[in-house]
């Protein structure tokens, strides 16, 4: 129990080690513990003395606080020493708050993944529960002050809270379990529609998870009802306390919505459920848990509820999925910013002026990205006036859509376009310390580039290639100094797109390829290091899939079936959407390109050139139904009959991918295009938008047998992206 010596000043530290007989097997490291400090406050007006708990973990702001096994037990202490104080009529009010720019951010992922067994993932979900409740069974109102990120478990503890407050400068408030493969297990299914209706919950709960984890911000909460009052970050606490003073009072009333009748939360979970069907296909287990814990909480009294919760929570701690979605999720993030095999930092030539040569859409993208985040001039030059003036308007158009959508105010758009050039002159580049072409994919045109380039340059220009499939070594054979030369292959739409494949040849300098890095990096960007091998690593896993799938076709399979083969596997689009994503003659340009450095395992597809050279679509134009993400059945004319003998079904279809993604891997890994399957994983999350919760490629293949299969080995060590067996 925690009993402060002297009402105002007493801090008390509970959190030192998980609770006997908890079960938990895997402790948080030590400097990751929350710790619940507990000291009284005098609340203005003479309201009376509210216990004021802060969840810290000892360290520095920049380290956010996780809630592990010990954590949870230490708060829990705290938590039933401030309970039988309110009990006692010691204290009139509970709040909870955090360190700098922390409430909590979520659970501690370590001790997440390291969990063995259900005993073990049964007693985090119960203990969380455990302690979370008491916020909302105490004797006493309790009050969230929610001063910086609250994520997972930290905004769950904030809901169990009767009241909350936040600091207007809070950008991170969000349930990101779904997009791990949880759920919010701690009491977010069950309260958080009760407090804000039910459709603003999924929306918090699904909606936001699913498109890449979108935050919610301290406004959006507080529209939302997430949160009671918006408040200013200087004085954020004291204000806090106002507002808590005023509450007990009675000068505030806190509005909640009306509950929700039957018939329309049935259809709301309904149409919620419809639109997982038509995204994911079933493909993945905790969004749909979710909903199934969202729909019962409009009857289920609490107990039920965290019990249910308990339930899925544990089963899902102990699920491939989860491993997978962690795997991921530690690529793209602490690995992500190591980048394997880049170069000393230290060895990058400092970039003050950027050269384009062409003016083109990936051109135009990439000058207003340099023009952005490098903040320096941006020149570049196309081979007429009317290319020119074409360079120009496209730029102009993207920084005027960037203004009128908030993302750029007036000044920095101007500023942004003052940097820009376009002109037929190519000595406008001469002074730039980093050229990249971006020119049509024919490599003569490219050598040629090239070949003017080192005329005209100093001897310290990186020049680059943003080519998509194509050899840079080839490019720059012809060179005196090919050592300058690499490839930086950016993804349409440039500024969405987070990778960049950083393409090293024989003979790339240290140099060159560190400035690629350091680029990328200060583009905001994640950089994959990659051997000068035909499509690098998404492309050519894209276009073995899409190689697969058209052969198929080809063969007999009805494109529907074709088009439908792989939803199993949740990829964020069909094939053949990906195809007119992409442009059909841009996938069959690399198609060829493959075809002809690669062999017959990409066979080139005589219906799709055919509906290439009449200008056709493989899918229909948007209707704002969704029919744009399904094959238009009317192409299957190029392809012949379907159901002839030979043709897959199905899962004929979806093994012949697998079996060829497996097999190009392995392929790709003895050619060294890169030094490890976490390369891979990394690249197809970011450039193909590869499922989070297949971990990327590598641990489906493993976990599917298809690695054993094709290549009669794993490709990653058992337990790494799964549970591990035996």
């Amino acid at each position: 129990m925690t009993t402060p010596t002297t009402p105002a000043t007493a801090t008390t530290s509970a959190g030192s080690g998980p609770p006997a007989g908890s079960g938990a097997a895997t402790t948080p490291r030590p400097e990751r513990v929350a710790r619940a400090l507990v000291r009284d406050v005098a609340l203005p007006g003479g309201a009376g003395t509210l216990a004021l708990v802060t969840i810290d973990n000892g360290l520095d702001h920049t380290k956010p606080t996780t809630l592990g096994a010990a954590g949870m037990a230490g708060i829990a202490e705290a938590l039933e020493g401030v309970r039988d104080r309110a009990a006692a009529g010691e204290v009139v009010a509970v709040g909870v708050t955090g360190k700098p720019y922390y409430l909590a951010a979520g659970a501690d992922l370590t001790a997440v993944a390291a969990i063995a067994d259900r005993r073990d993932a049964r007693a985090i979900a119960e203990l969380g529960h455990a302690a979370l409740r008491l916020l909302g069974e105490m004797d006493v109102p309790t009050f969230a002050y929610i001063n910086g990120a609250a994520l997972g478990g930290g905004l769950e503890l904030a809901l169990h809270c009767t009241y909350r407050t936040v600091a207007s400068d809070v950008s991170a408030i969000a349930l990101p379990e779904t997009f791990l493969g949880l759920v919010p297990g701690w009491g977010g299914c069950s309260l958080l529609p009760r407090l804000i209706g039910l459709r603003p919950a999924l929306d918090l709960i699904l909606t936001r998870p699913l498109a890449n984890n979108r935050m919610t911000t301290a406004a959006q909460a507080v529209e939302m009802g997430v949160a009671d009052v918006l408040l200013h970050p200087a004085d954020f606490l004291e204000q806090s306390l106002v507002w808590t003073a005023d509450v007990l009072a009675g000068r505030v009333a806190v509005r909640r919505p009306e509950p929700e009748d039957d018939a329309s939360w049935d259809a709301t979970i309904a149409a919620a459920r419809s639109q997982l069907d038509a995204r994911l296909h079933g493909a993945r287990q905790a969004p749909y848990r979710a909903l199934e814990l969202v729909a019962a909480a409009r009857t289920a009294d609490r107990d039920t509820a965290f019990a249910a919760e308990d339930d899925v929570l544990t089963d899902l701690l102990m699920s491939d999925e989860l491993r997978a979605g962690l795997y991921a999720f530690d690529l793209t993030t602490r690995k992500a910013r190591r980048p394997a095999g880049a170069p000393a930092e230290d060895l990058a030539v400092p970039v003050r002026s950027v050269g384009i040569v062409g003016a083109g859409l990936m051109a135009g993208q990439l000058a207003v990205l340099m023009a952005r985040r490098l903040r320096v001039p941006v020149a570049m030059r196309e081979v007429d006036d009317e290319r020119v003036a074409a360079g120009l308007a496209g730029v102009r158009s993207q920084v005027e859509g960037l203004v009128s959508k908030g993302r750029l105010s007036t000044d920095e758009g101007n500023r942004v376009l003052a940097s820009i050039t376009v002109s037929t002159d190519l000595g406008t580049l001469a002074g730039a310390d980093l050229v990249i072409e971006a020119v049509t994919e024919v490599m003569a045109i490219k050598q040629r580039v090239f070949a003017q380039l080192e005329e005209l340059v100093g001897e310290h220009t990186v020049l680059a290639t943003n080519t998509s499939a194509l050899s840079v070594g080839q490019m720059s054979e012809h060179l005196r100094h090919p050592e300058r030369v690499v490839g930086l292959h950016f993804f349409n739409p440039v500024a969405q797109m987070p990778l960049v494949e950083v393409v090293r040849t024989g003979r790339s300098s240290d140099g060159a390829v560190a400035t690629a890095f350091a680029v990328a990096k200060a583009l905001g960007k994640t950089a994959v290091g990659v051997g000068d091998r035909p499509g690098f690593v998404v492309n050519r896993l894209l276009l073995r899939m899409l190689a697969e799938v058209a052969a198929a076709v080809e063969g007999g399979t009805p494109v529907r079936v074709a088009d439908v083969a792989l939803r199993p596997l949740g990829l964020p689009m069909s094939p053949f959407a990906l195809i007119q994503l992409v442009g059909l003659p841009v996938a069959l340009h690399v198609l060829r390109s493959l075809h002809e450095d690669l062999g017959d395992r990409y066979p080139l597809s005589p219906g799709l050139e055919r509906l290439s050279s009449e200008g056709r679509r493989v899918v229909p134009r948007p209707d704002g139904r969704g029919a744009e993400h399904a094959v238009d059945p009317d192409i299957q004319d190029v392809f012949g009959t379907p159901g002839r003998p030979g043709s897959l079904d199905e899962a004929g279809l979806r093994d012949a991918v697998l079996g060829g993604l497996a097999e190009e891997i392995g392929l790709m890994l003895d050619e060294g295009v890169v030094g490890s399957p976490e390369q891979i994983d990394l690249a197809m999350i970011l450039g193909a938008g590869w499922p989070f919760h297949l971990g990327g490629i590598t641990p489906y293949l493993d976990r599917s047998g298809w690695a054993e299969r094709v290549l009669g080995r794993r490709l990653l060590p058992p337990g790494v992206a799964d549970v591990p067996r035996g």
